[in-house]
């Protein structure tokens, strides 16, 4: 079974898949009470699987009558996404930036799901086990390597 982060996360990307504006407002509370948790759980959604990295824009205002606006940001599309990857990888990338590029990319069907776990292992760093800047900046060759080469 999944659990309840995994739910909660479903259930807010089928509402932002649906919405025409491509963003959604909630209230935690009312989210917290349809799913029977804590305000905190939602918080925890949303901070660690809606991040910037992985293509989503959160604002918040706290308070009475207080909202979490959730909004996808799109990838550009195939003409302007070599510019925009560059741009983005630029000559280092850390880890977490680049499986977050990597997540945009499978979302948005640029990348397969072999293609995309085929890169995150190749940008580890558990397999580029050179001390930093040196790091970042070999996993940012990489990415550009692969990507050049995965969407032509």
């Amino acid at each position: 079974m999944r659990n309840i982060s995994d739910i909660i996360e479903k259930y807010l990307k089928s509402i932002l898949h649906e919405s025409p504006e491509g963003a959604v407002e909630i209230q935690r509370n009312d989210l917290a009470d349809k799913f029977s948790c804590v305000p905190s759980q939602i918080n925890y959604v949303i901070s660690t699987r809606f991040t910037l990295e992985k293509g989503y824009l959160v604002e918040s205002k706290r308070g009475g009558g207080g909202y979490v606006r959730i909004r996808k940001i799109e990838l550009p599309g195939p003409t302007s996404l070599h510019a925009y990857l560059y741009q983005t990888i630029g000559n280092e990338i850390g880890q977490t930036a680049a499986e977050g590029l990597i997540y945009q990319l499978e979302e948005a069907r640029f990348l397969s799901s072999r293609e995309a776990a085929l890169m995150r292992a190749a940008v580890s760093r558990e397999v580029l086990m050179v001390k930093l800047p040196y790091r970042d900046q070999i996993r940012a060759q990489l990415m550009k390597a692969m990507l050049i080469a995965l969407l032509g």
